[in-house]
């Protein structure tokens, strides 16, 4: 069994395009239109392929749209597994406007699961006679899973020395922290929803991290900020990185996931906090050179990385 395992029960085959400006009722005439596997576990997936992991991505698929994800992946090589659904996997739509370099997402809900189906996933993978030192779960849960899947995950892998990462948002991320996991990316708008509190000044956020821990809710709190970069909290301290300084001209898509798996293949190979930061704020700086879901390159990371300045360790509360 593979080190690492992304878990993407809500997969999506992206389409991408432009057009020069977006108004209501008008028809709008696209350039040409793109098509990459999506969701976040299989955008974190491609990226630790590209970064030589030893990674499988877990899905759950179905129809067209299924069968064009899986090829898509295939085609990059990433080893896959992939539970077939009745339901057919969504699409999701993006367009960059080219006159502003604003980018409009139309994210669609995806089938709705039957509980055999969930309940098979959760079963599956708490039963893996090898379990993976990572069990990478990100992204929303379609209609019909229980909230707390994501929880039922974490408790169902205990005990069996698998890191269990979470990256969702709402109730589904609320109930996996009560369960307690390895690490958690939230953004700063789901940890003000989470802790219940404006989060205005660095100290805030830094603070509020710090306590996610301290509660036992995560080992770790990656906190993706856009282009105020990312903070990074576990027991050893806290670290606040700046973001790089580059363009998102061609859209933002994946840079959350692409920071996520780069941290993750950095944890991993056993790089200190500060310095897996540094690898993820990379990451979610090239995500921003090529459009659509194309993703980070491990070229443009590399290169990338060596212009992130070393993260700042940030006063920790006792």
């Amino acid at each position: 069994m593979p080190a690492l395992i992304t878990l993407t029960l809500n997969p999506a085959l992206d389409l991408a395009t432009t057009t020069d400006h977006v108004a209501p009722t008008h028809k709008l005439r696209c350039g040409p239109v793109q098509r990459f596997a999506g969701g976040g576990g299989i955008n974190v997936a491609r990226v630790l392929h590209r970064l030589g992991a030893d990674v499988l991505a877990w899905a759950l698929a179905g129809g067209a749209a299924g069968t064009q994800v899986q090829q898509l992946l295939a085609d990059e090589g990433v080893p896959t597994a992939l539970q077939a659904i009745a339901g057919d996997t969504r699409e999701n739509f993006s367009v960059v406007e080219t006159t502003t370099g604003q980018e409009f997402r139309f994210v669609l809900p995806g089938p709705t699961l039957q509980t055999a189906e969930w309940q098979a996933c959760l079963d599956a993978l708490a039963a893996l006679p090898t379990p993976p030192r990572w069990l990478i779960a990100s992204g929303s849960l379609p209609p019909g899973t229980p909230d707390d899947f994501y929880a039922r995950l974490a408790q169902a892998l205990s005990g069996r020395g698998v890191r269990v990462v979470v990256d969702t948002s709402g109730p589904p991320l609320a109930a996996a922290l009560q369960a307690g996991v390895a690490l958690v990316k939230p953004s700063l708008r789901e940890l003000r929803e989470l802790v219940q509190q404006p989060l205005e000044q660095a100290a805030d956020w830094c603070a509020a991290a710090q306590s996610l821990v301290h509660s036992g809710a995560a080992e770790t709190v990656a906190l993706s900020l856009g282009e105020q970069g990312a903070v990074l909290a576990t027991r050893a301290g806290v670290w606040q990185a700046p973001a790089l300084n580059v363009p998102a001209t061609t859209g933002t898509t994946g840079a959350g996931d692409c920071f996520l798996a780069a941290l993750v293949w950095a944890l991993d190979r056993g790089d200190a906090p500060a310095e897996a930061l540094r690898w993820g704020v990379a990451a979610g700086a090239a995500a921003l050179l090529h459009p659509g879901t194309t993703l980070a390159q491990a070229g443009d990371l590399h290169r990338l990385v060596l212009s992130v300045p070393a993260p700042v360790a940030v006063a920790t509360q006792p």
